[in-house]
């Protein structure tokens, strides 16, 4: 596998208004995008900061993903985007080569992104996401 950049950093929230007003006010970012991604139970906001994004994550359910990412561990530093060509080949090549993943094969994620999530067992701890813009392939 071979990233092309750093795509985004998500970070899990409790409140995401509040959040976003840290990341406006504070640091002088401005959010352009606000989005609900029903499937994985979570809003998410966007900011840029040069050629990288940040993602707020706030959970829409306490059973989904984030809302049990923040019972056990708090806010904070959710998961690293890795920006990748043909999404799906890449997933069979870290297949082939013995990598856990949580995702088989892509599915849609906010911004309209093809994306995928690699275990953070095989990682070093770090839950990875790899992603693909549609316009790209």
């Amino acid at each position: 596998m071979k990233p092309s950049h750093i795509e985004h950093i998500g970070i899990a929230v409790k409140n995401i208004e509040e959040s976003i007003k840290f990341y406006e006010e504070i640091l002088g970012l401005k959010c352009y995008a606000i989005e609900e991604v029903k499937d994985q139970k979570v809003k998410t906001a966007f900011f840029m900061v040069g050629q990288t994004k940040i993602e707020l994550l706030e959970s829409t359910d306490p059973e989904g993903p984030i809302g049990k990412f923040i019972e056990k561990k708090g806010e904070g530093v959710h998961h690293i985007a890795f920006a990748v060509n043909e999404i799906n080949s890449q997933l069979k090549e870290l297949t082939d080569k013995g990598i856990n993943l949580i995702d088989k094969q892509s599915r849609k994620g906010a911004e309209g992104l093809d994306i995928a999530f690699i275990h953070p067992k095989s990682t070093g701890g770090v839950l990875m996401e790899i992603c693909e813009h549609p316009i790209e392939k």
